[in-house]
C-alpha cells in the first residue's frame, strides 16, 4: 500500500507518519510538506518527502510521478483556529480550503482506484452553513464548506472511484498530562453528544485503519476513533 501524509510536521501528521513507517502492511510514505523532514531512523527505505512550493497551481511533474499509484491520503494540513484569529481569513481559507480541495483533485486522477482521502476536521467544524454560530463561525463554516466540497467531489466521481470521510476529534491526548479545554472550548464540545477526547495514536491509528481497509462512515467522532484506535492498537504502539 502506497500512502500520502499530508501534515506530517505537525502533532497529529507525525504521528500518523510514525505509525505508517512501522505498518508492514504500508510499503511506501510518502509526505508532501512545506519544509524538507530528514529520513526517519528506521524504516527510511519506504519514505520518501516531498517540498512542495505552490500548493494552489498545477503539481510539477516530479510530484505528479510521485503521486502515481497511491491508495490513500491522509490530510491533516490546516490553520487551526487559534492561530486563525490573528491571521488575514482569506489566506486561512486558501490554506484550509483551497490547497485541500486542489489536492483532491490532483491526486484522485493519478491515484489508484479506490482512492482513500481521510480528512483531519475538529468536532466544531459545522457543515451546515445556514446554522448561526456564536463562537469562530466565520472559521467553522468555512472549514464546513471543506468537508462538504469534498464530499461533493467523491460524490461526483465515478463510482466507488474516490472515498471520502472526515475525522472529527475534540481535545487530542498525547504523552505527558492532559490538556485542559477552557470552558467555552468544554461547553462547545458537549453540545455534541460525543466523548470530546481521543489519543493522538489512536486518531492515527484509526484514520490509517481506514485508509488500509475503505472509509466505514463519515463523519468519524472521536469515541468512534478511539474505539477503532483501541481495537488495532497495542499498548507497545502508542507514543510515549
Amino acid at each position: 500500500m502506497k500512502l500520502l501524509v499530508v501534515g506530517a510536521t505537525g502533532f497529529i501528521g507525525g504521528e500518523v507518519l510514525r505509525q505508517a513507517l512501522r505498518n508492514p502492511a504500508i510499503t511506501s510514505v510518502v509526505a508532501i510538506t512545506r519544509r524538507e523532514i530528514p529520513p526517519p531512523a528506521e524504516h527510511g527505505d519506504k519514505f520518501r518527502c516531498f517540498v512542495l512550493e505552490d500548493w494552489i497551481s498545477e503539481y510539477p511533474e516530479s510530484l505528479q510521478n510521485i503521486i502515481k499509484g497511491a491508495d490513500a491520503c491522509i490530510w491533516s494540513l490546516a490553520i487551526t483556529p487559534s492561530q486563525s484569529r490573528n491571521m488575514d481569513f482569506a489566506h486561512v481559507t486558501t490554506v484550509c480550503y483551497d490547497y485541500t480541495l486542489h489536492a483532491l483533485k490532483s491526486m484522485a486522477v493519478l491515484a489508484n482506484k479506490p482512492f482513500h482521502f481521510i480528512y483531519v476536521s475538529g468536532v466544531l467544524i459545522e457543515r451546515d452553513q445556514t446554522k448561526e454560530l456564536s463562537y469562530l463561525a466565520e472559521y467553522r463554516h468555512m472549514r464546513g464548506r471543506t468537508e462538504n466540497a469534498l464530499l461533493e467531489f467523491a460524490d461526483k466521481a465515478e463510482t466507488g472511484s474516490v472515498q471520502v470521510t472526515s475525522t472529527k476529534p475534540g481535545a487530542i491526548d498525547g504523552p505527558g498530562p492532559k490538556a485542559t479545554p477552557d470552558a467555552v472550548a468544554k461547553a462547545l464540545f458537549n453540545m455534541f453528544g460525543h466523548t470530546p477526547r481521543v489519543h493522538v495514536s489512536e486518531l492515527a491509528a484509526a484514520m490509517i485503519d481506514q485508509a488500509q481497509n475503505g472509509i466505514t462512515k463519515d463523519p468519524l467522532w472521536s469515541d468512534e476513533l478511539a474505539e477503532i484506535g483501541k481495537r488495532v492498537l497495542k499498548e507497545e504502539d502508542y507514543l510515549k
